[in-house]
């Protein structure tokens, strides 16, 4: 059975960081694209970032871009996401979620993805 299990999530002032952890178990973690997705408080689940299998390649929603940084250590079957600069409008529920697909660079379409972490809470304060 996958499990994807995120950590790090937490309150911080506006301008600070955090670094997201999401640790996988189930399958080979390395032959499949992650990514990250966020669900903000009414609205709708929207992506954030992804990673290729390799990690070699990585794409990034627009509101998000220069200040975030996703990774993966595929010997530690862990995907990690860099937060800096975080703003209010960055409090959500942050998912990680693995591709269905095998050996793919990456997929800002929540469709393509089959399994999702519980989730966990990020907060910035202004």
């Amino acid at each position: 059975q996958v499990q994807l299990v995120e950590s790090g999530g937490g309150l911080v002032q506006a301008g600070g960081s955090l670094r997201l952890s999401c640790v996988a178990s189930g399958r080979t973690f390395s032959r499949y694209a992650m990514g990250w997705f966020r669900q903000a408080p009414g609205k709708e689940r929207v992506f954030v970032a992804a990673v290729s299998w390799s990690g070699g390649t990585t794409h990034y929603a627009d509101s998000v871009k220069g200040r975030f940084t996703i990774s993966r250590d595929n010997a530690k079957n862990t995907m990690y996401l860099q937060m800096n600069s975080l703003k209010p409008e960055d409090t959500a529920v942050y998912y990680c979620a693995s591709d269905r697909r095998t050996y793919s660079y990456y997929s800002a379409d929540a469709g393509l993805y089959d399994y999702w972490g519980q989730g966990t809470q990020v907060t910035v304060s202004s």
